[in-house]
């Protein structure tokens, strides 16, 4: 149960940053003792390498636009170290709780992913100001909270993946709704503003000639 809890919650943290969950786990594995975590991640390389591609990760996704372009490409990426780092937290279990765990983990980034991207749709396209660098950063966070939590108490960590996974498809949902609503809003301002032409008048019809 707690492997499965751990790699929901870790795979959740890979749909929005995975290169935080390999250098958190890294990190508390190699100076804060904490067991479980798989000893490649504790390696100086692979900190080193997470660190570059986590500065890189928080510039390219604090710029409109180029965030959601960010996001596409890693489409592919997210999904795949979550359901990597999940096979390595699985370790020596059996083969199916390996391909369940790998499973778990990949789904989780997977949703996570989607709803990040979704989400920094509406925020990008959104008439109302709105700030990528707080939403960013706000991610940041949530995910560094999530994987250290995750380390030391995988079912409760879980829980709060679970629960940050509902609430945003949830907030998805209405800020897409909300968006449709203020574009159409704005669109029919724009068709009012514009002033109607109607033909001349072409006067009384010629009368028949007598």
């Amino acid at each position: 149960m707690e492997l499965l809890a751990w790699a929901f919650s870790s795979g959740w943290a890979s749909g929005i940053n995975g290169y935080a969950v390999v250098l958190v786990m890294g990190l508390m594995g190699r100076f804060g003792g904490a067991d479980g975590v798989p000893e490649i991640f504790e390696r100086p390389d692979v900190l080193l390498v997470a660190t570059a591609l986590l500065l890189i990760d928080a510039v390219m996704d604090k710029i409109p636009y180029l965030d959601s372009a960010w996001d596409a490409a890693h489409t592919m990426i997210r999904p795949v170290i979550g359901a990597v780092i999940a096979l390595m937290l699985a370790g020596d279990a059996t083969s199916l709780e390996q391909a369940i765990a790998t499973a778990t983990g990949g789904g989780a980034a997977l949703a996570s992913h989607l709803v990040k991207s979704g989400l920094r749709v509406a925020v990008n396209t959104s008439p109302e100001p709105a700030s990528n660098i707080a939403v960013s950063l706000a991610e940041d966070f949530t995910v560094a909270g999530v994987v250290a939590v995750s380390v030391l108490w995988p079912l409760v960590a879980a829980c709060i993946a679970g629960a940050l996974l509902v609430s945003g498809l949830l907030m998805v949902r209405f800020l897409l709704r909300r968006l449709a609503l203020s574009w159409r809003a704005l669109r029919s301002r724009q068709m009012m503003s514009v002033p109607h032409r109607f033909p001349a008048d072409p006067g009384p019809p010629p009368r028949d000639a007598a």
